[in-house]
């Protein structure tokens, strides 16, 4: 057991030098993000025919830092859908599939405390696109041909850097779609709300 927290104890000793030993801890000017594990949940509309329903989330993105208050972030994700019970224009509809879905947003990013440290804590926000795909299984839905929708996203998260070059991020949106007459998934005329929470891992240089 003495061996056992001894070779414990060195080990922190020697990450913890090797973690004195950077400098500059925190991100690089360029970030890349890749997640592969999250979610994303939409509420019901304003008049309850849009239904509650669920995807799971994954995706990629790209920031340039300017300063270490402020970058800009390019990011991609992927809604999977899933079977799930949902109620859609006053129907039950049991393990229906939700559509897959792809969105892509500009966003500025803000490091209130700035990013020159091991955690960094920050608020995002922009606007851009979210495209949801037909196939059989969706047509229920009314997913009769791919949509594209309007989107904005407002947000925020945490960044923890082992090193100065990997880290680990965590992040969490709420998303407004813009409704479209043409596409009843999401209301002929309401805008739909939704939030999205993902983590993943950094890599900056």
């Amino acid at each position: 057991m003495r061996r056992v927290l001894a070779f414990v104890a060195a080990l922190f000793v020697v990450l913890g030098t090797a973690y004195a030993q950077e400098t500059g801890v925190g991100p690089g000017r360029i970030e890349i993000g890749a997640f592969p594990g999250g979610g994303i949940f939409f509420g019901k509309d304003a008049d309850d025919h849009g239904p509650n329903f669920g995807n799971y989330a994954l995706g990629a993105s790209v920031t340039v830092n300017f300063n270490k208050w402020v970058g800009v972030e390019g990011e991609v994700g992927g809604g999977i859908g899933i079977h799930q019970d949902m109620t859609f224009n006053g129907n039950p509809l049991a393990h229906q599939k939700t559509p897959d879905m792809i969105a892509y947003n500009g966003n500025v990013m803000v490091n209130p405390i700035g990013n020159d440290r091991a955690v960094v804590p920050y608020v995002v926000g922009g606007i851009g696109g979210l495209t949801l795909f037909t196939a059989k299984e969706v047509v229920p839905l009314g997913v009769t041909q791919d949509q594209t929708y309007f989107t904005g996203n407002l947000g925020g998260g945490v960044k923890w850097f082992a090193t100065r070059h990997v880290g680990l991020r965590a992040d969490g949106r709420v998303i407004a779609v813009k409704n479209k007459d043409s596409a009843p998934f999401f209301g002929y005329e309401d805008h739909r709300y939704g939030v999205r929470f993902y983590g993943g891992l950094v890599l900056t240089y």
